[in-house]
């Protein structure tokens, strides 16, 4: 009785563990009644991020935009061989916007929008993992203080805003960095308040 008891939990267990992390993804449909907002010129941000990061197949750029699309910072990393996994990819992107950007956390409502271009091989139509970036990016949005915003695929064949239906054959997976000059927003201004900033302000009056 015993060992029949503890094979069903291990069953029920797996099973569980199997739905949880199957509910991890996005379908197209779900992504597209989201809200996600446009891109205004996403040839402009693709094109700009290749640029600055040269991605290759399984890099993924995450970046984030001011409300009139200039890049406020951006983060490049190499998706680990592993099955894909939002929670991961969550995790994975949340880590690099923590390095690269503070959180919006304390506003009302997300001022900044973070996109993700993710370089792979294979055809330009949503997969599985790409469902599992799109999970990972809008939960990491939501952890950071950012709107979710587009979610792009590069292969060979070109690049692609899934959800939108818009695309171009360049750049792509293989093809080399073009010069381009992405618009950037105006650096932070430097946090004020506390001892440090009163001995700093004392030493400037001097």
């Amino acid at each position: 009785m015993t060992f029949g008891f503890a094979s069903s939990s291990a069953a029920s267990l797996s099973t569980s563990a199997s739905a949880a992390s199957a509910s991890r993804l996005l379908e197209p449909a779900e992504w597209a009644a989201a809200g996600i907002p446009l891109l205004r010129n996403p040839r402009e941000v693709v094109s700009g991020l290749h640029a600055r990061h040269h991605p290759r197949p399984s890099m993924a750029v995450v970046a984030v935009l001011d409300p009139e699309e200039r890049l406020c910072a951006s983060a490049s990393f190499i998706r680990r061989p592993e099955a894909a996994d939002g929670w991961m990819f969550r995790n994975a992107l949340l880590a690099q916007l923590r390095r690269v950007i503070p959180h919006d956390l304390r506003r009302r409502t997300p001022v900044r929008t973070a996109v993700l271009l993710y370089c792979r091989e294979g055809e330009a139509r949503w997969t599985e993992e790409d469902g599992a970036w799109m999970w990972g990016l809008r939960d990491a949005c939501t952890l950071h203080g950012l709107r979710c915003g587009a979610y792009i695929t590069l292969t060979g064949d070109g690049w692609q805003v899934l959800g939108e239906g818009r695309g171009g054959r360049r750049p792509n997976a293989h093809s080399e960095p073009e010069a381009f000059a992405m618009s950037q927003a105006p650096p932070l201004p430097p946090r004020t308040g506390g001892p440090v900033s009163e001995v700093l302000r004392r030493a400037a009056a001097r």
